[in-house]
């Protein structure tokens, strides 16, 4: 955790003891009254906290903010509900790299139970984001849907994106032979890949079907390389 992040109804209240945060800030930062740290709000600016004094609430904290960071790279996933844990994975490792958006949607190969795991109904892929953007340094976290159809989701995507869908069997060339321009969005498939239908939708819509080599990645490795090439050909990384 490089930075802790707060959502803004927190700033006025002490930090349960109890809360990770908390457990953070005195036993592995090892801050004391007055000493300072990274702080930011969620999708807001970076700044610096100090503890003002502990209470039996909890950690009484002051915050100073600078400037908002920059925008995330508008870079969309969307994602054949995957297990979930290698969603955990997914969210974890795109909020890390920065993406606007992510959408996990329901394919006609993907296993509809996956999208049943508590991962989902708890709410538990938000502290996943939230880690994922701590790790980067960042305060700006990624929409983030679920459930939806791939082509619910796909016929969103007008022609002022450019479309990517990773195929590993019927594209005619690799991801880094194509131009790329932002905005993006990349379809990255479930376990079993693309239907036929859903390989019609996309090449009626101008997308490029590319690969990402000879080799059989994983969805969450998938993810990472796709996205890290386009920053890559865009100078971002």
């Amino acid at each position: 955790m490089n930075i802790i992040l707060f959502d803004s109804h927190e700033l006025t209240l002490p930090l349960p003891l109890g809360d990770s945060r908390a457990s953070h800030i005195k036993e592995v930062l090892k801050r004391g009254v007055g000493d300072p740290f990274d702080v930011g709000l969620v999708n807001g600016p970076r700044g610096k906290a100090a503890i003002l004094r502990e209470e039996e609430s909890g950690l009484v904290l002051t915050f100073t903010w600078g400037q908002l960071p920059k925008a995330l790279d508008t870079i969309t996933l969307v994602i054949g509900m995957p297990r979930p844990q290698t969603a955990r994975k997914i969210l974890n490792e795109a909020a890390s790299l920065g993406v606007k958006a992510l959408h996990f949607v329901t394919t006609e190969k993907g296993d509809v139970n996956y999208g049943m795991s508590n991962l989902w109904s708890s709410g538990e892929y938000k502290k996943q984001i939230r880690s994922g953007a701590e790790q980067a340094f960042c305060t700006q976290l990624p929409e983030v849907s679920f459930g939806k159809s791939m082509t619910e989701v796909w016929s969103v995507f007008d022609s002022s994106f450019l479309k990517i869908a990773l195929d590993n069997y019927e594209s005619p060339g690799a991801l880094s032979q194509v131009t790329v321009t932002l905005p993006c969005v990349v379809a990255i498939g479930s376990e079993r890949g693309w239907s036929l239908a859903e390989r019609n939708l996309f090449r009626a819509s101008g997308t490029h079907l590319c690969h990402l080599g000879e080799r059989v990645l994983r969805t969450e490795t998938a993810c990472v390389s796709s996205v890290s090439i386009i920053k890559s050909k865009l100078g971002l990384m």
